[in-house]
């Protein structure tokens, strides 16, 4: 069994795409994303190849490497129009199908005849958001059987949002890898856990807020806990957001929004968010030292470590008199992910 080394869990949204594609090659070589469409309520069969299209066109184009491609939003009467639409990505692309054990029968059948029509594969994508459900396991064994022995498979144990709230994670983890690594001949396993916070307006009164990386924590418990398959287990996570964000239904024309946004910063052992603004005449001073209190942080690892480094060092050396640089939402998301996405590449063996 083997495996990428990393498994970043995004969403098929331009800051994502960005940030993947201004890695640079040695880190984007070294990851496989698990790319998510976003719910589409009520798009018509039609049109569903459209709008397909415009989310996973770039994301696609970016993943000369592979990964996979999912839509576990998708309502049941649009299984066949997304299975559809997503298939051309597997076939002329380099992305694989994913089903899972709690989604309908349609799905799981649509996405294994995309499976033996590529010769990638099939992602087999198991959430686990609290305890443990033996039930769980006989449903995947189901579906591997329907998928037969020549489908190569990847396990995607996905534990959801792991934060300090839940201490047993890594003991739901390894009760869940005990019971599915024996079902197949899986071609990697990957487990992936969201640790950012969801950030608030209370949360950042001070202008600055740590978190604890709990995901980090976990997948480091289950390695350690003597398994066979553990040196080979990799690692996933969902980036700089939580894993709520991908549920988010687009809102074409939305304007607006909060006064504040966050810039991040990903350390050995948390999460760091300093407080930004999105308008008023003190954005471009408050958003440079913003960055400078990231800059000074004792594990900066300096603007040559990545290109989130880079922005960052640029924007907290920047001049008071010129708002170029000081970025908005969108900028301050895509210098998150490569700044985490680069360290994790580098903090993982073999990185």
């Amino acid at each position: 069994m083997s495996g990428p080394l990393y498994v970043p869990v995004l969403p098929t949204k331009p800051h994502a795409a960005g940030a993947f594609r201004g890695l640079w090659p040695d880190v984007r070589a070294a990851i496989r994303p698990l790319w998510n469409l976003p719910p589409l309520p009520g798009a018509a069969r039609e049109t569903l190849a459209t709008v397909v299209g415009k989310y996973v066109d770039p994301v696609s184009a970016v993943s000369r490497h592979g990964g996979w491609i999912d839509a576990p939003f998708g309502e049941d009467a649009q299984t066949a129009a997304l299975a559809e639409a997503l298939a051309v990505y597997c076939e002329l692309g380099r992305l694989r199908p994913v089903t899972g054990p709690e989604r309908t029968e349609a799905q799981q059948a649509a996405a294994v005849e995309t499976a033996r029509r590529c010769p990638r594969g099939l992602g087999v994508r198991v959430r686990v958001t609290g305890e443990w459900d033996g039930r769980l396991g006989e449903a995947v064994r189901g579906l591997l059987a329907g998928a037969g022995p020549e489908v190569p498979v990847d396990l995607l144990l996905d534990m959801g949002a792991v934060l300090d709230d839940r201490p047993d994670a890594g003991k739901e983890a390894l009760r869940a890898l005990d019971a599915l690594m024996p079902l197949a001949v899986w071609r990697s396993a990957t487990l992936l856990g969201g640790g950012f916070p969801r950030v608030s307006a209370d949360m950042l009164e001070e202008g600055f807020h740590e978190e604890s990386r709990a995901e980090w924590h976990m997948w480091h418990e289950v390695r350690a806990a003597g398994r066979a398959y553990a040196p080979l287990l990799g690692y996933g996570d969902y980036g700089v957001q939580p894993p709520g964000a991908l549920a988010q239904a687009p809102a074409p024309g939305r304007k607006g929004g909060p006064p504040w946004g966050v810039l991040r910063y990903t350390t050995d052992s948390s999460y760091v968010v300093v407080r930004t603004l999105t308008r008023g005449p003190d954005r471009i001073a408050v958003n440079r030292a913003a960055a400078r209190r990231i800059t000074e942080l004792p594990e900066f690892r300096g603007a040559r470590a990545g290109q989130g480094e880079e922005w960052l060092s640029d924007c907290a050396n920047g001049p008071l008199s010129a708002s170029e640089g000081v970025g908005g939402p969108t900028e301050w998301l895509r210098a998150g992910n490569l700044q985490h996405m680069t360290y994790v590449v580098r903090s993982l063996p073999g990185g």
